[in-house]
């Protein structure tokens, strides 16, 4: 199977409000994907389509290669919902070995799973305990442990870390990382950018319902990486007049030429002028250069670009 998770041209609206605008994505298997966006995106909705929570207005969805209202399609997807619940006045493990169970566990095997995600999680003294007892943060980590119970081929997480201390997050960090390392799919839903440039192999940015743009993180920052570049001397050589050497030389040159952090070193934009023609300016310098490198632009730039772009957008036509 090639793809965990696909979505062609799916819509949904409420009432008045179009939620969803023909979203296409695709999560393919042992990937971790993010759906990322401001709040309101559409993320949540897109998310409870494919777990068949809300029903979709039209278009087509495949969890696992099934359609979600397919019977059984489901049972190897672990779902965390941005809205926390449980079922308060039941005791800790019993919940575990209830959802364990749901999922086509055995109660012996829930049990024994979730005694360890309990120890794991430091909740071990908590295990009789019933759900209402616990403070919000402790009842985030028992629905968390309930998601990845029974070991899900595909992992679904909408906004997993809010609410989570930093220990914690680190476990649902290597928790992510194991699932994809064992063949599974994550797909993780958020608006922090740089949890997802650091979890995701590859992302898709929604906006008002509809997709700005989709790819590999490293395709989506190859597009967006411009003409930035950082300069950098050699510090061992450099004095203040080499530094006046490089700013007398560029001037004109390029559209920006400022210090960026750390000693001998500039960031510019080339403005359409060939590279090779900055380094052979500066090759006639009396300079030592020691690096000259195209910068990439992050997640979050990326992010604040296009979601700034589709809002501009979005006021234009509104004012039409």
């Amino acid at each position: 199977m090639s793809d965990a998770l696909r979505l062609v041209d799916v819509w949904k609206r409420y009432a008045a409000h179009l939620a969803v605008r023909g979203l296409t994505l695709t999560a393919p298997s042992g990937c971790i994907y993010g759906i990322l966006g401001p709040n309101g995106a559409g993320k949540s909705t897109t998310l409870r389509m494919v777990m068949n929570i809300i029903a979709r207005d039209s278009g087509a969805i495949e969890v696992l290669g099934r359609a979600p209202d397919a019977r059984g399609a489901l049972r190897s997807v672990g779902y965390l919902p941005e809205e926390r619940g449980l079922y308060r006045r039941m005791r800790v493990i019993d919940l575990l070995v209830f959802f364990g169970r749901l999922k086509g566990m055995s109660a012996a095997a829930a049990r024994r799973d979730g005694a360890v995600w309990l120890e794991r999680l430091g909740l071990a003294d908590w295990r009789g305990a019933r759900l209402e007892t616990l403070s919000k943060g402790m009842q985030q980590k028992v629905q968390f442990i309930t998601t990845v119970l029974h070991h899900p081929e595909l992992l679904i997480l909408d906004e997993p870390y809010a609410g989570l201390d930093p220990v914690n997050q680190e476990v649902l960090r290597e928790t992510i990382l194991r699932t994809r390392a064992e063949g599974g799919t994550v797909v993780l839903s958020t608006h922090n950018m740089n949890q997802a440039e650091a979890l995701c192999d590859a992302v898709c940015i929604i906006a008002g319902g509809s997709k700005l743009l989709d790819g590999s993180v490293r395709e989506v920052k190859r597009r967006h990486r411009g003409e930035r570049y950082r300069l950098q001397l050699d510090a061992a050589t450099s004095t203040p007049e080499s530094a006046k050497a490089i700013e007398d030389g560029l001037q004109g040159m390029v559209a920006r030429l400022e210090r960026s952090a750390g000693d001998m070193c500039w960031d510019l934009d080339l403005n359409g002028r060939p590279a090779r023609a900055v380094l052979e300016t500066i090759a006639g310098l009396p300079v030592q250069l020691e690096r000259f490198e195209r910068l990439q632009p992050s997640l979050h730039e990326i992010f604040i670009q296009e979601v700034g772009v589709a809002a501009r957008h979005a006021a234009k036509v509104a004012d039409a």
